[in-house]
């Protein structure tokens, strides 16, 4: 039997006090039906298997039906009110729920969460970071180096959302806005004092932050990624600037490290510090890497008026060095001091493990397994070139690419996988509604063309690949598995089954005879 993966679960805080459905109406500019002004909210969603007794539940059109569609469902489940559009109110007459029309649902859901809510600014501060590669990285290095520094923490990325300690699985980048709502007032419930967010493009575009200041926003990079959701790169650029605003952040720090940094410094609307790992570039921080092994990547940091640090991360490569440096830069904008984050961070081992980035499965002694989540061609070359640091022998290559997702970026992928490996082994990774063979054959091309001597095998499913890479494996030896990371499912024609790569790969050591870890 098939286990289905776990479905994300959106954390709300225990108590709310209850708002009038007429102080929600003029938040999202809406007239009350006669009668149901005073009627009594205490939650927002737009997901009617999530309806809980008190919520506005929102109905939006969809790719495949209208929300309002549900409204008897969550009517029965306890739904108090219906906040939708004019086509919404006529699909949902039968459900007998006082109604809210507006002309756009979505781009008032914000609004309405933050009013619910009762989102405060600051409370809890919010530390938000956007850009291609590294958001997720740089968000759990601000969690755990905000556990260091001896504070209650938050957390929302692609991996997982973290509240005070508890840990739930993620499912979209950034939540929906009534989701960020509740994590937030959740957080503020249990006694967070700073939270980390990814900020995706879609998140942008798609109103997921709607109604949220960020005290810090933070910048990494941006490589050719999304271009199915965007027309173009500088289309894709213009969501991520848009965190740089006022309506949006108090105070940015910006990576400098690719180009599209300083389009950052030069359209931002708040003011910014800059950092880079760069030696031709002149930025106001500067982190540069001291040493690389297996088990992490020493750096330094120097900035403004001799601020100087060393520490550790226990993550391979220069990109995770470039990670932590924007990370620290940005609790120093946030107002903490930085003598003390440096003291904070001094010994080996206060900086907790990223999920799913360079993540060693293996134990010393056997060949390294690096279970990762990048899925570009950029993030391909910096984890691949961080695994040759460290190997004294074979780097081998799995991977597979996202079906029903950016297209454009598959032949960009292959070669620079490779290039940068001795061995490459494609394989499936989500196909979701695309054909896996067709996926894979579109990796092995674009690998051939740009290398056509590779040593190339093409194996189906992941669970083979790995075994195979393993079986070609020198104890001296690295394979780098991208893509799955810290995810513990694979998705086919719409069905999410529960899978880890990181166990399949521990599985895969031992049948082979090495020990993991």
């Amino acid at each position: 039997m098939t286990e289905i993966a776990p479905a994300p679960i959106t954390l709300r805080p225990e108590r709310t006090e209850a708002v009038a459905l007429g102080d929600v109406a003029d938040a999202v500019g809406a007239q009350v039906v006669p009668g149901a002004a005073e009627v009594r909210v205490t939650g927002v969603t737009f997901a009617s298997g999530q309806v809980r007794p008190g919520d506005l539940y929102v109905g939006i059109r969809g790719a495949h039906a209208h929300g309002a569609q549900f409204a008897g469902q969550a009517a029965e489940a306890g739904a108090v009110a219906l906040l939708t559009d004019a086509e919404g109110a006529a699909l949902a007459g039968a459900s007998a729920l006082p109604v809210l029309v507006v002309p756009a649902p979505r781009e008032v859901l914000g609004a309405a969460a933050a009013k619910v809510y009762d989102y405060v600014e600051g409370d809890p501060q919010l530390l938000g970071v956007t850009g291609t590669n590294g958001k997720t990285s740089t968000v759990h290095l601000l969690e755990g180096m905000l556990g260091a520094l001896g504070e209650v923490a938050g957390l929302s990325s692609t991996a997982e959302r973290r509240v005070a300690g508890e840990v739930v699985v993620a499912g979209l980048t950034t939540p929906e806005s009534s989701d960020m709502h509740a994590l937030i007032a959740t957080m503020r419930e249990r006694g967070v004092t700073a939270a980390a967010i990814e900020v995706s493009a879609q998140a942008l575009t798609r109103h997921r932050i709607d109604g949220v200041r960020f005290q810090v926003a933070g910048f990494t990079n941006l490589s050719h990624d999304h271009l199915d959701d965007y027309a173009s790169m500088e289309e894709y650029f213009d969501q991520k600037v848009a965190l740089f605003q006022p309506d949006r952040a108090e105070t940015g720090v910006v990576s400098l490290d690719t180009a599209w940094g300083a389009q950052v410094v030069e359209r931002s609307g708040i003011p910014v510090q800059t950092i880079t790992s760069r030696d031709d570039v002149d930025a106001d921080w500067r982190v540069r890497t001291t040493a690389v092994s297996r088990e992490g990547t020493r750096f330094a940091l120097d900035g403004p008026d001799g601020a100087h640090l060393e520490a550790m991360i226990p993550a391979i490569g220069e990109h995770h060095a470039a990670n932590a440096g924007l990370a620290i830069v940005m609790l120093v904008a946030g107002g903490r001091p930085f003598e003390r984050v440096a003291a904070a961070l001094a010994h080996d081992g206060a900086i907790p493990p990223i999920p799913g980035r360079t993540e060693n499965v293996a134990a010393p002694g056997s060949p390294a397994i690096y279970v990762d989540f990048g899925h570009s061609a950029d993030a391909f070359a910096k984890t691949l070139d961080a695994v040759r640091a460290v190997t004294s022998g074979k780097v081998i290559m799995v991977f597979g690419a996202d079906g029903d997702r950016d297209k454009t970026k598959r032949h960009d992928m292959a070669a620079e996988a490779v290039r940068r490996s001795d061995i490459l082994v494609v394989t499936d990774h989500h196909p979701r509604f695309e054909d896996a063979a067709s996926i894979r054959r579109t990796l092995a091309e674009g690998a051939l063309a740009a290398r056509p001597d590779a040593e190339l095998h093409v194996v189906s499913p992941p669970p083979r690949a790995i075994r195979l890479a393993v079986s070609l494996c020198e104890a001296e030896d690295s394979i780098l598995w991208a893509g799955p990371g810290h995810q513990n499912y694979r998705e086919i024609r719409g069905v999410k089954t529960a899978y880890s790569a990181r166990e399949q790969a521990r599985q895969a050591l031992r049948e082979q005879g090495w020990e993991a870890r």
